[in-house]
Formats: C-alpha cells, sequence, structure tokens
C-alpha cells in the first residue's frame, strides 16, 4: 500500500513548494554545477574549478602524496588478506567493510601484486622492469593525481547528484538525449560532466547513479564508454606533445564531431545494446511529464523532492568519504597491477606491434603517411592514453600525428585508469566488452577523423 502511494505521489505535481524547499534544490544545485562544469580561463587553457582546486593541492602535497598511496595500497591488501583468511567479524558484519575488503580470489591476487610493484617502484627496489621510468613509475604518478582526484570529486559529487541538478536539467532535455543518445534525460548533467571533467570522476558519477536506480545497466555502460572523455586541459597537453597544438581548435573540435557519431552508434550496437535495461535497484524517479504540465513546472517538482531527500551536511560528508574509501582502496592497487604490467607488455614485448598490423592497410587506404609507424599507435590506446603520443610523437608527416592524436582521445577505454574503475565497479560490463567497444570506436572514429585532417591539411 505504502509503495503504490508513493508512486502516485511522484506522478503528480506537488501544488506548492516552499522557498525553503525551492532553495535547497538551487542553491547547492548551482554550487555543484559550478564545481563539475563551469569553465574558466586557467593560463593559455580552460578548466573547470574542480580542476583547479585538485592542481593546487597536488602542487601542496606532491613530496607527499608517494608515501601515502603505497600506504594506501599497504592497508588495502593486509586489509584484504585478514577477510579472506581470518574473516573478522568487524569486515564480515560491515556491509560497507565487507564490499572493500571481501573479494575473490583473482581481485586478492591482483591487489597483491600492485601493492608488490607500489612498494618496489616506492623504494627504486627489485626488478627493473616493474619499476622503470616507462612502466612502474609512470603508473606511481598516474596514481597521485588520481589520489586527490577522486579525493575533491568525491566530496564535492554530492551537490551535483543529490539536490535536484539531474532531474531538474534532465526533464528539459529529455526530448532531446532520449532519441539522440537513447539514454534518460538526467544523464544530461552526467554526459557534460563527464565529457569537460576529469574521465574518472565521470565513470564514478555515472557509477553512483547506476547504483542508485537511475540508470539500466546499458545506459550506465553507454554513457561511461561514450562520455568519459579526458578533460579539454589534457586534450591540449596530447596536441602539444604531437606538435600540433597550433591547430587545437580544429583538433578539438574533429574529437568532438567523432565522439558525438560514436555516442549516437555504440548504445544502439552490440554488445552494449545487448547489455539488460535491468536497474541495479528500483527508483521512483518519473522522468515522462504528466499531460497538461509543463516541462518547467515538472522539472522545478522533482528537483524539489530530491533535495528534500538529500539530508544534512553530515549525510553529505558520508557518501563523499564511503565513495572515497571505496574508490581509494579499490582502484589504487588494482590500477597499479593491471596499468603496470599492460605498460609491460606495450614496452618490452612486441605484442601491441603484431596486432597492429590489420591498421596498417587501412590507413593506408585512408591516405594516412607513414602508415606501418603509426599502426601500433592507433591501437595502444586501449592500455593507456598517453602511449599513443609517445609512440607517435616521433612521426614526420603532421596530419599523421593528428590523426593519431585525436583517434587516442576519441578511443575512449585504457586500462590503466577508466577501463579498471568500470570493472571494478558494479556496472554490468565485461572486459571482453572494453574490448569490442574499443575496435568499434576506433573504426568508426578513424575515418571521420582522417576526412576531416585531408581537409585542412
Amino acid at each position: 500500500m505504502n509503495h503504490n502511494s508513493e508512486q502516485t505521489e511522484e506522478h503528480t505535481v506537488s501544488e506548492k513548494h516552499s522557498k525553503k524547499d525551492f532553495l535547497k534544490f538551487l542553491l547547492p544545485s548551482l554550487f555543484g554545477i559550478f564545481i563539475f562544469l563551469f569553465p574558466i580561463v586557467d593560463g593559455d587553457t580552460f578548466n573547470i574549478p574542480l580542476g583547479i582546486i585538485t592542481e593546487f593541492l597536488i602542487e601542496q602535497l606532491e613530496n607527499l602524496l608517494p608515501g601515502i598511496i603505497t600506504f594506501t595500497m599497504v592497508i588495502s591488501t593486509v586489509l584484504t588478506l585478514i577477510a579472506m583468511l581470518l574473516k573478522p567479524a568487524f569486515i564480515v558484519n560491515s556491509e560497507f567493510l565487507s564490499s572493500l575488503f571481501n573479494v575473490s580470489f583473482f581481485w586478492m591476487v591482483v591487489r597483491v601484486l600492485g601493492t608488490i610493484f607500489a612498494v618496489m617502484t616506492f623504494f627504486g627496489a627489485g626488478i627493473t622492469f616493474i619499476h622503470s621510468e616507462i612502466t612502474g613509475q609512470v603508473m606511481f604518478g598516474l596514481l597521485t593525481t588520481l589520489i586527490v582526484w577522486f579525493f575533491v570529486a568525491s566530496y564535492l559529487l554530492p551537490y551535483l547528484i543529490n539536490f535536484g541538478a539531474m532531474e531538474f536539467v534532465g526533464t528539459l532535455l529529455r526530448k532531446v538525449i532520449k532519441p539522440l543518445f537513447t539514454l534518460p534525460g538526467r544523464s544530461a548533467i552526467d554526459l557534460l560532466a563527464s565529457w569537460v571533467g576529469n574521465v574518472n570522476v565521470g565513470v564514478v558519477l555515472t557509477r553512483e547513479q547506476y547504483q542508485d536506480g537511475f540508470y539500466t545497466g546499458r545506459e550506465a555502460a553507454a554513457i561511461t564508454t561514450c562520455f568519459s572523455t579526458v578533460s579539454l586541459p589534457f586534450c591540449l597537453v596530447i596536441a602539444n606533445m604531437l606538435n600540433v597544438g597550433h591547430m587545437f581548435p580544429v583538433f578539438y573540435l574533429t574529437i568532438v564531431i567523432a565522439g558525438v557519431v560514436s555516442a549516437i552508434i555504440i548504445p544502439r550496437i552490440p554488445p552494449v545494446s545487448r547489455i539488460p535495461d535491468t536497474y541495479y535497484k528500483e527508483s521512483h524517479f518519473q522522468e515522462e511529464i504528466p499531460a497538461n504540465t509543463s516541462p518547467l513546472k515538472w522539472g522545478v517538482d522533482q528537483a524539489v523532492r530530491r533535495a528534500k531527500k538529500a539530508g544534512t551536511l553530515t549525510d553529505q560528508l558520508k557518501q563523499g568519504s564511503e565513495i572515497f574509501l571505496g574508490i581509494i582502496f579499490v582502484l589504487l592497487p588494482q590500477v597499479m597491477a593491471i596499468g603496470t604490467i599492460a605498460l609491460i607488455i606495450a614496452e618490452f614485448t612486441p605484442v601491441f606491434h603484431w596486432i597492429s598490423q590489420p591498421m596498417i592497410p587501412l590507413l593506408y587506404l585512408l591516405q594516412i603517411p607513414e602508415a606501418a609507424a603509426a599502426a601500433p599507435a592507433s591501437i595502444i590506446g586501449f592500455i593507456d592514453m598517453f602511449l599513443p603520443a609517445v609512440l607517435a610523437s616521433g612521426i614526420e608527416a603532421e596530419i599523421t600525428r593528428f590523426v593519431i592524436g585525436a583517434l587516442s582521445l576519441v578511443q575512449i577505454i585504457y586500462l590503466t585508469e577508466m577501463g579498471t574503475l568500470l570493472l571494478i565497479s558494479k556496472i554490468p560490463v565485461k572486459l571482453w566488452h572494453l574490448l569490442v567497444i574499443f575496435i568499434e570506436r576506433t573504426l568508426m572514429s578513424l575515418p571521420i577523423i582522417a576526412l576531416i585532417a585531408h581537409m585542412i591539411y
């Protein structure tokens, strides 16, 4: 009976909300949108407030961060081993601690490996190819920035997702988002935050929305694999690494065009289209606008309802702490292990040279100069987003460097960060899904990027 009455209440517009209720939606939502989406000129590029805060903290904590991440990984692995071998009550009886440390044998082994790699890299000891400048140290540098990004984002994320911003914008944009990307309107803010912000923050935001019952498995998979692009400042870094920075406006426009085309197609074809359209848990959010109700009025009503359920500042801090601890104890050792092994394969074996051979005739067909040199760079982005730029930086033809740079930023899926974060989330995506989607994005985007490159060179 209660369930039905709750649904009925959700499907009708409240007669009136108080000014206090309205402000509880408006002020925190504006703050969240400002932090995650508002572009600010930062030197010779744009950044968002979240990025500026994070970069300031990274600068201040530079000397402490390597020790902090090593210590965190050791704690994570010790508690995982204790949970597996001793099954203490304080972990087994806590849903939160159990979700962090009570893991499968496979993930336990991965954590142990990641922690061993981290300790080797921190002390510069042990097997050289594990802690070298092109393997372990690359991952270590990545994780020192990731831990700060997640710290800041975890505590600010509740202001974007808990106070009605997504409901309000989603109601207004549903008629655009749904037919274009087959996604719910409320994902509009998620898509923007994923696109302009840090890639990992986008994945975490989508993960939280999926776990709260606002997206189906298919929708969450589509958002993370189509919109979790790297931030605009990072695009500029890649462009400069490849000496195409002087072409940056066209370079970024190319990424946007190829990215949007991929985002329209990928959710409509396997494997994403085959992921079940089922919810992780039931949510009473209602996107369909009732008859005789304007989108604006319905959007405000749904947003205020959501804000009323947001809870106190203490609730937001508790949620932020759970998001942050859930990421660092799980993600750091696992990313260190998977990323280091992937980089060892990429740097010290010919595996990527072999599997990139089919790309050579395709690059020839698209009339891309130095096709044989460009082929490994066109697929190695599956491991890490930096590697294509590293491999392609020595190519002489500027058009080829332009194509590889833009392609690497449209491919999106790479194991060292985003891929691992997605695999350890509850979103129903498997490793083979990621590999197939990576190939699809590559084959879709490459002709578009090549066409634009031939038009401007």
